[in-house]
């Protein structure tokens, strides 16, 4: 009964995250199936692919209705990255664990200081994007994310804000979309891997992700976009800092 509850809470707490952020479910879930849920590391982040999939999907879906979603861009972005992030990925086999959670952390708060920083132009919705530049973009973002072993919403939304120079709202939406790719060709990399899932647990924590998706949606719908991005930003921030310290500790 706690672990249902457990997963519940967190599922939720995810769900509005991927809603309302466009971003941060695995860094959330990750966490949470290690420490609060005893599940081992290779599990954990499997359940979390399967979990932030069906997730984005649900909250991708609303935001396309609001025409929040740039199709070409998020679809660029998230091709370019496929192939570097299978390469990062067998790469970072390789190397300590420790040594890879510290990079995450580090990349992390970078992200994080860079979007609580004023932006010095205000992009509309209808800003014509580069495919060049979202191509190249998506590509090193897709490298880094394989390298890490993260979905790479935490880092689509500050790339997309801040190098793309799409407005907050866009790029919440957009980052659904690249999350999805991103989840669904590492999840296809993994089949046949041999790694069980406790499905008592995945599934209750799936279903209440998917329901605070919607709540995530609707809260981004009624914040500011400026306010989205410095919650995100601090989010970012605290995750950074709980990953370093837990290294050190």
């Amino acid at each position: 009964m706690t672990a249902l509850i457990l997963a519940l809470v967190a599922g939720a707490v995810i769900g509005l995250a991927l809603g309302g952020l466009g971003g941060g479910g695995s860094v959330l879930a990750v966490p949470a199936l290690i420490y609060l849920l005893g599940f081992t590391t290779a599990e954990a982040t499997t359940a979390s692919l399967v979990i932030v999939t069906l997730t984005s999907v649900t909250a991708l879906t609303g935001h396309a209705r609001d025409g929040n979603v740039a199709w070409r861009t998020g679809l660029l972005f998230a091709a370019a990255g496929i192939v570097p992030a299978m390469a990062a990925g067998a790469a970072a086999g390789h190397l300590p664990q420790a040594l890879l959670t510290i990079a995450f952390s580090v990349i992390a708060a970078l992200a994080a200081l860079r979007m609580l920083r004023p932006a010095r132009t205000a992009p509309g919705s209808g800003a014509r994007i580069d495919p060049g530049r979202a191509g190249a973009v998506g590509a090193g973002l897709g490298a880094v994310t394989g390298f890490l072993g993260v979905g790479g919403g935490f880092l689509a939304v500050p790339a997309l804000v801040g190098v793309l120079r799409l407005p907050m709202r866009r790029a919440v939406g957009t980052s659904l979309l690249v999350i999805t790719i991103n989840s669904l060709a590492a999840l296809g990399a993994r089949a046949g891997t041999g790694t069980r899932l406790d499905w008592a647990v995945v599934a209750p924590f799936t279903a209440a992700a998917m329901l605070g998706a919607w709540d995530g949606k609707r809260l981004a719908k009624k914040v500011r976009g400026g306010t989205l991005q410095r919650v995100f930003a601090w989010v970012l921030l605290a995750v950074a800092v709980f990953m370093f310290a837990d290294v050190l500790v």
